[in-house]
């Protein structure tokens, strides 16, 4: 496989900068970074993003992610490693990467279950975080951005 475009920084820098802004602005957000590695990495997963995938299951383990729930993040619920507070998160990040399965795509217990554990500010920031990641998929996807940085 080969990506089909192989500077889109340069080529779309405007946009490319403000997504950068976004994640910036993410990093300093109260969310714990592990927190928001592993929706990353799940909502990669279920858009196969595999640049995305390789990338995040790689800063997750820099930042001090164990192999287990790394492995397991696919299987989240039936994997002991997770906080109440990360499974809330990685709820609502399935829910909202998956808009178009369901007639109510994010219920109410999903999104009062992550209410429930992130104050108002952090859960905006979690919304944000799983569009943000979300828009990553699509144009690593669409531009066939290749695991690794391979071109």
């Amino acid at each position: 496989m080969r990506a089909r475009m192989t500077n889109l920084p340069k080529l779309a820098a405007g946009g490319y900068k403000a997504m950068v802004a976004l994640e910036m602005y993410l990093a300093g957000t109260k969310l714990p970074k592990s927190t928001l590695e592993l929706v990353k990495l799940r909502a990669s997963q279920l858009n196969g993003c595999g640049f995305c995938v390789d990338m995040h299951a790689r800063d997750a383990k820099k930042a001090g992610e164990t192999d287990e729930r790394l492995w397991s993040v696919a299987a989240w619920r039936e994997a002991p490693y997770y906080t109440d507070e990360e499974r809330a998160a990685l709820a609502l990040t399935e829910a909202a990467t998956r808009l178009a399965d369901r007639p109510d795509p994010v219920p109410d217990e999903v999104w009062d279950d992550a209410a429930d554990h992130f104050d108002e500010e952090s859960l905006a920031a979690l919304v944000v975080a799983i569009a943000a990641i979300n828009a990553w998929n699509r144009i690593n996807v669409t531009t066939r951005q290749l695991a690794g940085g391979a071109a």
